[in-house]
C-alpha cells in the first residue's frame, strides 16, 4: 500500500466530490469519466476535473486495457486497497495540522449526513441496513477486529466489482472508538 502522509492529499480527498469518487472506484473497480457524472449527478466536465485533480496527486490513474479505443478514458485507484493513512503521519509534515483540520471537519460533516439520511425513505428497490453494537476489547483485540472487518469489506469488493448489471453503491461507515467517560446526557424528557 502506497503511503499517503502529504498534507495536500489530505485537502484533495476531503473535497466531497473528490471523496465520493474515490469511493465509487473503491467500489466499483473502474470508471469512465461519464459514469462519474452520472453517479454524483454533475456535469461530465466536472467530474473530468475532479479526475484529473485526483490523479494529479497520485490517487487515480488512468486504465488503458479497459478502454474501447484511444480516446475512452477509464479511471482506477492506483492502490486497489484504498487510501489510508495516519494521522500521526500527516501531522508530522508541514501543513499537516491544517490537512487534518479540514479532513476531520469534512469528516465530521459526512457522518451527520449519514446519520441524517436515516430519516429519509430509499429509493424502491434499496434497502438500507442499520446496526449499532458493543464491543470489549483490549488494543491487540481492536486491531484483530479492524482487520478482520477490514477483511470481510475486501472480500464483498471484490466480490461485487466489474459485476454485470446494475448496482447501487452503499456508504458501510464503521467507527470503533470508546464511549465517553462522561455521556454528558443530562435530564431526559
Amino acid at each position: 500500500m502506497a503511503k499517503y502522509d502529504d498534507p495536500r492529499i489530505l485537502r484533495a480527498i476531503a473535497h466531497p466530490a473528490r471523496n465520493r469518487i474515490l469511493s465509487e472506484l473503491n467500489a466499483a473497480g473502474s470508471l469512465r469519466a461519464a459514469d462519474v457524472a452520472r453517479l454524483l449527478d454533475v456535469p461530465a466536465n466536472q467530474a473530468s476535473f475532479h479526475l484529473r485533480q485526483l490523479a494529479k496527486y497520485g490517487l487515480v490513474e488512468e486504465a488503458p486495457e479497459e478502454a474501447r479505443d484511444k480516446r475512452d478514458r477509464v479511471w482506477r485507484l492506483v492502490d486497489a486497497d484504498g487510501i489510508r493513512f495516519r494521522t500521526q503521519d500527516v501531522l508530522a509534515q508541514p501543513g499537516g495540522e491544517a490537512a487534518v483540520d479540514v479532513f476531520r471537519r469534512h469528516a465530521i460533516a459526512w457522518g451527520h449526513r449519514l446519520v441524517e439520511l436515516v430519516n429519509t425513505p430509499t429509493d424502491p428497490g434499496e434497502e438500507r441496513y442499520i446496526w449499532d453494537g458493543s464491543l470489549r476489547l483490549d488494543q491487540d483485540e481492536l486491531a484483530e477486529f479492524a482487520a478482520e472487518y477490514d477483511a470481510l469489506v475486501e472480500r464483498w469488493r471484490q466480490r461485487t466489482q466489474h459485476s454485470e448489471g446494475e448496482r447501487t453503491t452503499y456508504s458501510v461507515y464503521q467507527l470503533a472508538q470508546p464511549y465517553p467517560r462522561r455521556l454528558g446526557l443530562g435530564a431526559v424528557g
